[in-house]
């Protein structure tokens, strides 16, 4: 049996409604349980393990994925349900990523029938996410898009946003530690990937992979002038490892320290944090996802 974690936001959605009896026609076994709060998710997925449910599918955007893999995470590893997604949020970065069908049909079929492969989970502190986290200008922009914006322009609302804020940003000071590197200084955005994108699209890490066990990360050092500006965007584009405003790596872990609060996102969840320690986590969770996902280089579990 399979169990959908549904954003009851999304409930309604007559599309979806009919993706669902349409799969239950066909002989799947499908579970729907429908949030009402934003800790709903989680218990519903912690929940499902205790049931001996075999397959969670988290049906929503990347908040409620995010909520999922942070209740599957609470159940022993031996025990923890396969996690399928079904796309129903305004940017979709880690569905959109994986290669997943964006139609509520297809979209279900598939988080029920491909097989589950294992992935690495991050964690940051005490919380996990999946696809990215974010620090500094990006994580400001992603926290303060309003909802109403997002649903109205979808992923464009963040970058109409970052357009109105661009000048109006902060760096934010701080030493960044990693298992090669330190970085002491003012950052301008930060980027930790074990996907490749995040706000609505932007391919921060390109390059990530979510089974190597390894972050990629993307730090942007704080830029002064209109030229400084240029050059990152340059940069940017390059990618280089060590770069004047760029610079580019891989590590199992990383931390931050500052005596300011940094604005963060994970999975697009917006908190904020003056400290922090991410670390990975091996192999800890075996998600849905097509067998040409370019993000994923493992072979595919049997389930």
């Amino acid at each position: 049996m399979a169990r959908l974690i549904l954003n009851g936001k999304a409930a309604r959605r007559f599309a979806l409604r009919t993706a669902i009896s349409n799969c239950r026609k066909e002989g799947f076994s499908l579970d729907v349980r429908i949030t009402h709060s934003a800790d709903d998710a989680a218990h519903f997925a912690e929940q499902a393990g205790k049931d001996g449910i075999e397959r969670v599918i988290a049906g929503g955007g990347d908040g409620t994925v995010h909520q999922v893999v942070n209740g599957l995470m609470k159940i022993p590893a031996k025990q923890r349900p396969n996690l399928g997604i079904l796309p129903l949020g305004t940017a979709n970065d880690l569905a959109r990523s994986l290669g997943l069908p964006m139609s509520s049909y297809r979209a279900l079929i598939a988080a029920l029938t491909l097989t589950a492969r294992p992935i690495d989970i991050p964690s940051m502190d005490n919380r996990y996410f999946i696809n990215m986290a974010t620090g500094g200008f990006g994580a400001e922009i992603t926290s303060s898009t309003p909802k109403s914006l997002k649903r109205l322009l979808g992923g464009g609302a963040y970058s109409l946003i970052g357009a109105l804020r661009a000048w109006q940003y902060r760096p934010y000071p701080g030493r960044l530690e990693w298992e090669n590197g330190e970085h002491d200084g003012e950052l301008f955005v930060l980027a930790m990937g074990n996907g490749i994108s995040a706000g609505g699209g932007l391919r921060l890490t390109p390059d990530a992979k979510l089974d190597d066990g390894l972050l990629d990360v993307l730090a942007v050092r704080d830029v002064a002038s209109l030229r400084d500006m240029w050059g990152m965007r340059r940069e940017l584009q390059s990618r280089p490892q060590k770069g004047t405003y760029v610079e580019t790596f891989r590590s199992a872990w990383l931390s931050f320290e500052s005596d300011e609060t940094m604005p963060l996102t994970l999975d697009g969840e917006p908190c904020w944090k003056d400290g922090f320690k991410v670390k990975m986590n091996p192999l800890a969770l075996s998600l849905v996802a097509p067998s040409h996902c370019p993000l994923i280089s493992a072979r595919p579990e049997a389930h």
